[in-house]
């Protein structure tokens, strides 16, 4: 990028830029379960079809992630970004065309897949990890997650609103065009310099496939990211799955909407504040902390009888441990790996991540179409979020150990 883009992107730019990414690139996704009705009426689908369609997404979403970190660790963000920007709205705007199962998959699943691949929010944090400076990285990472929340907020009410006045296929148009805004944005975040005070030694000359061997050889970060799956797990699940669940049990389309402007609201507060906490306690105690939190939470909203005002409280205490686990896990591993394959590392991560919400995405509309109901689903993230708890315990918060440089 030109020096004269340099001259005046200063910290505050480059989170305010970063953020704004985040809220585009999270808001229009968070909102595809309000689809999942219409569609699947309009077109005479079961609710396994666009749960596949979603959970393919999810899937090539986690899996381009890796990819795509190393990409921008090695050329910079805003390619990547602007590319994935335009995948990502040409999927939406295919998907609003999409007649056949097989048009759907292609359009929500494998093109939106990619796109968001390219233009997450994974890899803004990682941005942030390599542009802001260190007094400014732990906010970055928090408000960066708590931006993709404010997305969901934003849009939520947002896509009820405009699939009552316009159709669904006229809000997914319109949402395919506001992705674009990204592009731009994109600019303002190009060109990393290396961060100060890189918790791990850097080890010179090291290859993506070296960084990459050398995390998925180390226990701690295996148990990281293992942990990590049950946080796409129920994410997603609760994302495309809540809205239909409520109207089963009786409630309105527009208590649904907003549950999950709820969540994502209350979740700009838990993702600034965990990356706050994540500075003062042990980040493997804080994470074991929110996944015991959402299987208590989740127990006592299936055990309580339905009601608008139960599933509020329920949206409101799931959005503070909604995304609360990014900002520790992000700290956690720059703290092992360093931030020269920080974004690969976090992309592998989320991989992991990803390879849940699809598997809660698929299984719950599989389960769901076999059994009448989604009982099942929530005793499994349940169970999960137990298992999660009790897996990140043993995480060592410390460097890899690495040879010290040759002496010149």
């Amino acid at each position: 990028m030109p020096d004269r883009l340099s001259a005046w992107r200063t910290p505050l730019v480059i989170l305010v830029c970063g953020c704004l990414i985040g809220l585009l690139g999270f808001g229009p996704r968070s909102t595809f379960g309000f689809f999942l009705g219409p569609m699947s009426n309009a077109n005479g689908w079961g609710r396994d079809v666009f749960a596949l369609a979603l959970a393919i997404e999810m899937l090539l979403w986690g899996a381009t992630q890796p990819f795509a970190g190393a990409l921008a660790d090695r050329f910079g963000a805003v390619w990547v970004l602007a590319g994935g920007a335009v995948l990502y709205a040409a999927g939406i705007v295919w998907m609003a065309y999409a007649q056949t199962p097989l048009e759907l998959h292609l359009s929500a699943g494998v093109l939106i897949g990619l796109g968001l691949g390219g233009c997450s929010f994974t890899l803004v944090i990682g941005a942030f990890g390599k542009l802001l400076p260190d007094s400014w990285r732990t906010i970055g990472f928090g408000a960066g997650t708590a931006a993709g929340s404010f997305g969901q907020f934003l849009f939520s009410p947002l896509a009820v609103a405009l699939v009552n006045e316009v159709g669904w296929q006229q809000t997914l148009l319109i949402f395919g065009g506001v992705l674009l805004l990204i592009v731009p944005l994109a600019m303002m975040i190009a060109a990393p310099r290396t961060g100060s005070g890189v918790p791990a030694r850097p080890l010179a000359g090291q290859t993506a496939s070296q960084a990459l061997a050398e995390a998925l050889g180390h226990g701690s970060y295996m148990l990281l990211i293992t942990g990590y799956f049950t946080c796409g797990f129920q994410l997603f699940f609760i994302t495309v799955h809540l809205p239909a669940y409520l109207i089963d049990r009786g409630l309105s389309a527009e208590t649904g909407g907003w549950a999950i402007a709820v969540i994502g609201l209350a979740n700009i507060v838990g993702s600034i504040s965990a990356g706050y906490i994540a500075n003062r306690m042990p980040r493997r105690y804080l994470l074991s902390l929110i996944y015991f939190g959402r299987s208590v939470a989740i127990l006592a909203f299936i055990l309580l009888p339905p009601s608008t005002a139960s599933t509020l409280a329920f949206s409101a205490v799931m959005g503070l441990l909604w995304l609360s686990t990014i900002p520790p896990t992000s700290a956690l591993v720059a703290i092992m790996f360093g931030h020269r394959w920080l974004t690969m590392l976090l992309g592998v991560a989320f991989f992991s991540h990803q390879l849940g919400g699809f598997l809660g995405v698929w299984l719950g509309g599989v389960l769901f179409e076999r059994t009448g109901s989604y009982d099942v689903i929530w005793w499994g993230t349940i169970l999960l979020g137990i298992a999660s708890a009790v897996i990140n315990l043993p995480i060592v918060e410390k460097p890899v150990a690495r040879p010290a440089p040759a002496a010149a």
